[in-house]
């Protein structure tokens, strides 16, 4: 990144002045400086200079954003949604019947709804209608209880509020659940996976030896995936159904080796190759862990190594991180569903699109330990208004952008990692406050100080409006509520999301981003040509 620091001008000097007279200037100066200090013998203490506080102060960085072409686009569902299976177990109704829950969805559309997890392993279909529910305990023995009548049901109670729709999707058995004619084809495609899978819907591949006690290499799944194909195109609802997978975990070595064999066999069958990631992984966690930057480039890294293999077998396939939690094993209480837990959800958001990955589909919107975005009582969590102002502000194509400012220099065997990082977009074309081709910026300041940004090149001189989202309470970076420019946000009511309402920045004013903060800002009527058009 180059960079650019901006302090006050040097005095202007001239050398062409003959020796002499030079010699005289310095021959009154000392003079001058030896009277003062006579005159002042009683204050020999130097005043104090802090060099760095005024370097900082002085310290601004300049940002441009190339408005020609767009140098990706994601798809339209680009934020999506998980529901965890357990909550199949304890039950739909609470789901169903709640407006809440249903007006928070909602504001989170366009959305893939992806119905899977871990649990979905020990999930065991019945070719049954209504079979009697069961409280039993968690475990590889209960049912997927009313399996036609619920998810089905709450399908269509989501498409009716124009919420999210199911994903038509599977980990390795895809989701018949819409006609009774499918329920048929299902028990035929357990029997035929029954020797390699153990009626089981299969998530993350990779660990099916540690968790069942079986290992399928990639070749063989690919085979299952083009006869699972081929299973589905005599029904006439699936005869277009798309399928993704192999939902492969973390890419490490024998990670890449099963996704190496299953590109090779069945890349061209899928229509996206999905994989799974987890930040923080059985280690205790601080609020600190949050905002380590080397924590946050991780995700770089997997991304590089997926797309490396995909690249080999199928150029340009189609890319979605489909499972993306926080810490593993659940979350943790207070941290996971905290502010602080948002610096990895945004930057996750815009390092995948600035990466090309085309879908991002997170665990779990509510239900599932405390890495959810609405808790157990249908409460919105930070990373829930996070992520509902960036379906409010941020459009499918992403714009490269240009950063002048303070760096520090390259070491041998060091790797500089950013604390502010900078992410720009067309702003989303459904949000009618603001007319096509203006641009939305999202800003992460992971800096212990406040960082002064001024806008440059086509930015310059024009209207923007900020939305600074912090903390709100005493609790800090664990705070589980958040402000919004300085107002709290909360539902109006069980319908009725809150206004998102801006602050409006005068032309030309420099944007102060706050401390271990997070905020957007739209750059009004840049009229960019790639924002022009959809």
């Amino acid at each position: 990144m180059r960079v650019l620091c901006v302090f006050p001008a040097a005095m202007p000097f001239s050398n062409s002045r003959p020796p002499a007279c030079l010699a005289l200037v310095a021959l009154v100066l000392a003079l001058g400086l030896h009277l003062s200090l006579s005159s002042q013998a009683g204050a020999r203490r130097p005043l104090p200079v802090d060099r760095a506080s005024g370097l900082k102060e002085k310290t601004l960085i300049l940002l441009d954003v190339s408005t020609k072409n767009p140098v990706r686009t994601v798809n339209e569902n680009f934020l999506s949604l998980q529901l965890d299976p357990s909550i199949i177990h304890d039950g739909w109704l609470d789901f169903l019947s709640s407006k809440r829950l249903v007006t928070l969805a909602r504001g989170l559309s366009p959305a893939f709804l992806r119905f899977g997890g871990k649990r979905t392993d020990f999930l065991q279909f019945q070719n049954l209608r209504n079979p009697a529910k069961s409280r039993g305990g968690p475990g590889p023995d209960y049912y997927l209880k009313n399996y036609e009548d619920d998810i089905v049901r709450s399908d269509v109670a989501l498409d009716k509020q124009k919420g999210c729709k199911i994903a038509q999707h599977p980990d390795i058995m895809l989701e018949l659940q819409r006609e009774k004619a499918a329920q048929m084809h299902l028990v035929l495609l357990k029997e035929q996976f029954s020797n390699t899978y153990s009626n089981l819907i299969l998530t993350e591949p990779n660990n099916y030896r540690t968790m069942h006690g079986r290992a399928v290499n990639g070749s063989q799944l690919g085979k299952d995936y083009i006869q699972l194909k081929s299973l589905l195109q005599p029904i006439r609802i699936y005869s277009r159904a798309s399928l993704y997978g192999p939902n492969i975990g973390r890419p490490r070595k024998n990670v890449i080796a099963l996704l190496d064999g299953f590109m090779k066999v069945a890349g061209s069958t899928v229509d996206a190759v999905t994989w799974q990631h987890c930040y923080i992984d059985g280690r205790v966690v601080k609020v600190m862990d949050f905002l380590k930057t080397r924590l946050l480039d991780t995700l770089s890294d997997q991304i590089r190594k997926i797309q490396k293999v995909v690249n080999t077998y199928t150029p340009g396939k189609k890319i979605w991180l489909e499972g993306v939690v926080t810490t593993s094993a659940g979350g943790t209480n207070n941290l996971s569903d905290s502010y602080a837990a948002g610096f990895l959800w945004l930057n996750t958001l815009g390092m995948l699109a600035n990466q090309g990955i085309d879908v991002v589909i997170r665990h779990s919107f509510f239900d599932h330990g405390y890495n959810h975005l609405v808790d157990q009582n249908f409460n919105p969590l930070p990373d829930y208004w996070l992520s509902l102002l960036y379906k409010r502000l941020i459009g499918p194509k992403v714009l490269a952008v240009h950063v002048a400012g303070l760096q520090r220099k390259p070491r041998p065997g060091r790797v500089i990692r950013d604390k502010l990082r900078i992410y720009a977009h067309c702003t989303n074309h459904q949000n009618h406050n603001y007319v096509r081709g203006s641009i939305t910026l999202f800003i992460i300041n992971l800096h212990r100080s406040r960082k002064k940004i001024k806008l440059a090149g086509t930015l310059r001189d024009k209207l923007v409006h900020q939305y600074l989202l912090q903390p709100y309470g005493q609790e800090g970076l664990k705070s589980k509520s958040v402000q919004l420019n300085g107002q709290p946000l909360v539902m109006v009511d069980d319908g009725t999301l809150p206004e998102l309402k801006p602050r409006p920045l005068r032309a030309g004013r420099t944007l102060v981003i706050p401390p271990v903060t997070m905020g957007f800002y739209v750059v009004k009527n840049v009229n960019a040509l790639a924002c022009r058009y959809r």
